[in-house]
């Protein structure tokens, strides 16, 4: 019985951990910042930029996609619209910036797509960047991008603001990204690890992408988390440009948002176990980078720790009411935490408003979770708004 209390007392302890995770990270980022000595030296630099763009079966967004990047500020760079099983025949962008190509096999994969656009590069660039086939970019982008390249960084994470909040659900999707994009970006990066990757609005030197990713082929959803694991194990740290900005269409309907979120589920259990190699390689490596990032990729979904925390405190209500006050506080600690991250950013009026629907959202993230285990066989994208646009995963 003894052990069998240990191991609840050790359960509890991973999960609860993970309430005070954000608020932990934020004081050490508040610490930092505050002793923070002179930046790195920068080094003058003019990338040339290829900018991939992937779409599978679904084009109708493509020219807006393309015509946003046109408008970019930046002007060394050229862009790759890989078209895996599209009709291409009404696609016609008419810049020489641009290169439209449709792969004769159908690839059925974003690294597969990212290696296609490189074999067939028109000359040879120093970097990438890689843009969902919904994101509109803001015309600073390659700007802000190069103000960390030029720092010595070989890997950058942008923001992936949203672009349309025209229902609860988009709302509510929007919340999540901004929380993320604090904690696993700006705040993550700022105490001295990594921001973690988005799949998108992200950039990397050529080199450096081809060699932590070209040797595999990685299928469904999930080439991000290899390629950061990837990225932190070669003990390089991925910067987070908060001003580097495209615009993402988020997610409206419960159909959609049930098939996106499966895959999501399904990609952290396929690959969360990853973080135990890099959280132990930091702590032989003595390397903060490392560790802090081994703990982020080991961290559950968010609804999935919540859902259990709750669960926990009720349980301990009845057999440990310390104990359920201290998940009680932890939860407490949670909630200020997130409300930090919507405070700290431009956060939409209506982003408030859909909070008070998060319980409905967390009970289709539960249906999400039945059906994870089929998830890349349920859907391969997923699709965006009435007009069923699909971004490629």
């Amino acid at each position: 019985m003894m052990i069998i209390g240990y191991i609840w007392l050790l359960i509890q302890c991973v999960i609860g951990f993970n309430l005070i995770f954000p608020v932990t990270l934020l004081l050490i980022y508040t610490v930092r910042r505050s002793v923070k000595g002179r930046s790195k030296n920068t080094v003058t630099t003019s990338p040339d930029y290829a900018v991939i763009v992937t779409a599978y079966e679904q084009t109708q967004q493509l020219p807006a996609v393309v015509s946003a990047f046109l408008k970019v500020r930046y002007p060394n760079f050229h862009i790759y619209v890989v078209a895996d099983k599209c009709d291409i025949s009404n696609l016609h962008f008419g810049s020489d910036k641009v290169s439209l190509l449709r792969p004769e096999t159908v690839l059925g994969s974003n690294t597969r797509s990212h290696f296609y656009a490189i074999r067939n590069f028109i000359r040879p660039h120093s970097h990438l960047t890689i843009i969902d086939s919904d994101n509109l970019t803001d015309p600073g982008y390659l700007d802000e991008l190069n103000v960390y390249f030029s720092r010595g960084f070989h890997a950058v994470q942008g923001v992936r603001d949203a672009k349309n909040l025209d229902s609860t659900y988009a709302c509510l999707d929007a919340a999540r990204d901004i929380y993320y994009h604090f904690y696993d970006g700006k705040v993550l990066f700022g105490a001295g690890s990594s921001a973690t990757l988005a799949g998108s609005g992200m950039a990397f030197t050529v080199p450096l992408y081809r060699e932590c990713l070209e040797h595999l082929d990685v299928t469904g959803a999930g080439f991000d988390k290899v390629l950061q694991e990837a990225i932190v194990r070669r003990k390089y740290r991925i910067a987070f440009a908060e001003r580097a900005v495209v615009y993402d269409e988020k997610t409206t309907g419960t159909d959609q948002l049930v098939k996106q979120r499966a895959r999501w589920i399904n990609t952290w259990f396929k690959y969360f176990a990853l973080g135990f190699g890099v959280f132990f390689r930091g702590l032989a490596n003595f390397n903060w980078n490392q560790t802090l990032f081994g703990l982020v990729l080991l961290r559950p979904p968010l609804f999935i720790f919540l859902l259990l925390s709750v669960l926990f405190m009720l349980i301990n209500l009845f057999i440990a009411p310390g104990i359920a006050l201290g998940w009680f506080a932890a939860l407490c600690t949670f909630v200020i935490g997130f409300y930090i991250s919507l405070k700290s950013s431009a956060t939409d009026p209506r982003i408030y408003q859909s909070l008070v629907n998060i319980p409905k959202f967390i009970s289709f993230q539960i249906l999400a979770l039945l059906k994870a285990g089929k998830a890349n066989q349920i859907s391969v994208a997923t699709k965006h708004g009435s007009g069923s646009q699909e971004r490629t995963l």
